[in-house]
């Protein structure tokens, strides 16, 4: 059964990610569809990716529910910041100027289009144990800086 089309005014949250790479490893919409696919997903998970160099890339259209937030991608537009650990794979915002400019630009534009939307983490969701995107969003929403 095909999932309900995901219209702007039923989206609730937009769900900031990252892709747990470490900051020297530079992937894309293409490369995560690769691994999504691999884990059993029929495409990529989230609706936009934005690069290290602040290009955004466009995953699956926002009419269509993402693979992002187990139980919420039904309301929820995904995107993906790709950083967010270190060398040794532990949580880190390490994410550029450039990123971070992006994703600004990126969640205002879609605010616009679903302006009742919640922006958070992915670790923000109930029952979410995970580190993602590795930096306190409300805070950064506030202050336009990043923190842990």
């Amino acid at each position: 059964m095909a999932a309900r089309p995901l219209l702007a005014d039923s989206v609730k949250f937009i769900a900031i990610h990252c892709s747990a790479t470490p900051p020297t490893q530079d992937i894309g919409a293409k490369d995560i569809d690769r691994m999504h696919r691999l884990r059993g997903f029929r495409c990529i998970g989230y609706h936009y990716v934005i690069r290290r160099d602040g290009t955004v890339e466009t995953g699956r259209p926002l009419t269509e529910p993402g693979a992002h937030v187990e139980n919420w991608n039904h309301c929820s537009w995904g995107i993906c910041l790709v950083g967010g650990v270190d060398s040794k794979l532990k949580p880190e915002a390490n994410f550029t100027p450039a990123q971070l400019a992006t994703l600004s630009n990126l969640v205002s534009e879609l605010l616009r289009r679903a302006p009742h939307a919640t922006v958070q983490g992915h670790r923000d969701f109930p029952n979410v144990a995970k580190a993602c995107p590795s930096f306190d969003v409300a805070h950064w929403l506030r202050t336009d800086q990043i923190k842990p």
